[in-house]
């Protein structure tokens, strides 16, 4: 809101078979996942060419590929080659990794009310992790700093470019 860009938590677009399995404790798999990153890459690209303004997108893009998919859609699991002539440009997006132990994490979990994945699945999420690395646009915060601390971080980086 301090920057006055849109925001969409992504935990809002999963379908409900993927809520489903959640709720049951049953981590998701890439199938699970390619289908939400897909539709989520479409709500970032339609943000981009209608309201040309930034958006923030919390979301646990976990993999390098899901990355990959959140900035070029559908086109990224199809191939790893570079962009086409013609095709439509990949979003510029600055990934921010939250990063902490899990000790942290889980008590932040805890305290969620209301979601539908269990605390249980935490594991699995570090599990599945690849933290972001070059040439990928990414920041890593810790999140031992404080709430304003870690705000202040991001959006240095973010206004920087």
């Amino acid at each position: 809101s301090q920057l006055g860009w849109k925001f969409y938590d992504a935990d809002d677009y999963h379908s409900l078979e993927n809520k489903k399995k959640m709720e049951k404790g049953i981590p998701l798999n890439d199938e699970d996942r390619i289908p939400w990153l897909c539709t989520l890459h479409d709500l970032l690209r339609r943000e981009d060419t209608s309201c040309r303004q930034g958006t923030v997108l919390a979301c646990s893009a976990l993999k390098k590929m899901y990355r990959h998919v959140l900035i070029r859609g559908a086109s990224a699991i199809e191939s790893n080659e570079p962009e086409q002539p013609g095709e439509n440009p990949a979003l510029k997006i600055l990934f921010v990794h939250l990063d902490g132990p899990m000790d942290i994490i889980a008590g932040r979990l805890e305290k969620r009310r209301g979601h539908f994945m269990p605390l249980e699945l935490l594991k699995s999420q570090f599990d599945t992790l690849e933290p972001p690395s070059a040439p990928e646009n990414f920041i890593t915060v810790s999140l031992e700093k404080s709430l304003p601390e870690i705000v202040l971080e991001i959006e240095s980086a973010i206004l920087q470019g």
